[in-house]
């Protein structure tokens, strides 16, 4: 395999969007998004540098190649102008990390128990590139059921973290990944994991893997739940 990557689109590329929950949040999925993805997964294994780079992702991540997150960028542009209203222009910068899932359940953070948000900033992008079959679990939205809440802002944070601290949920008996709704949150869409699919949401919808009980933590990047996780910043006045 060469060292070399010219990041291409899969001839057999489609794509679909739908409007999730009660605030109609877009969520795009597209299938056979690049040429040569097993390149990427190669990439990975050759120069595995998966570590614990923050206190959030329950497991091990790396950077992308460079012109990942410059090829997201170009070849999806006017999807992201037409279906996020986020034309290339409005565009500030991405990053692109490879991310592992590795942490068993009883390791987790509360936190990571929950759906989650990656920015508060309306206008931002979060892409999952699933870089593993089926059976490793895609990712799932959510609806918490006693706010009501879908998309956390600035506006809303504050309450919304009272609310799951009042209501008991940092508080659980058995730590488990989210996998479907639970008594406090609401599962409103799903979209199943499947080698070279993309699905491309708004940062700020909570959302979580689906990581099953009987989820295998495979650290090697040929077999795990190997995604790329992609963040497109929006520009700022």
């Amino acid at each position: 395999m060469s060292e070399a990557w010219v990041p291409e689109l899969h001839s057999e590329l489609t794509y679909k969007y739908s409007l999730v929950g009660h605030e109609n949040t877009p969520v795009l999925i597209i299938d056979n998004f690049l040429r040569d993805a097993h390149w990427l997964v190669e990439f990975c294994k050759r120069n595995n540098d998966l570590s614990a780079v923050d206190n959030f992702y329950p497991g091990h991540r790396m950077v992308a190649p460079k012109l990942y997150i410059h090829a997201i960028n170009n070849f999806l542009a006017e999807l992201l102008k037409n279906i996020f209203e986020l034309p290339q222009e409005n565009i500030a910068g991405g990053k692109a990390l490879y991310s592992l899932v590795l942490t068993p359940p009883e390791l987790l953070e509360i936190a990571q128990c929950l759906p989650h948000v990656d920015s508060y900033l309306a206008g931002d992008l979060a892409c999952v590139h699933y870089l593993c079959g089926s059976d490793k679990g895609g990712t799932s939205f959510y609806r918490h059921k006693k706010t009501g809440y879908e998309k956390l802002t600035s506006a809303n944070v504050d309450s919304y973290r009272r609310s799951v601290v009042e209501e008991g949920a940092f508080a659980l008996q058995k730590k488990t990944y989210m996998n479907g709704s639970n008594c406090y949150f609401e599962q409103i869409a799903s979209v199943d994991a499947m080698f070279n699919r993309m699905v491309v949401y708004p940062s700020n919808i909570l959302h979580s893997g689906n990581i099953a009980p009987d989820f295998q933590f495979d650290p090697n990047p040929e077999t795990g739940r190997l995604t790329l996780n992609s963040f497109i910043f929006c520009k700022r006045d």
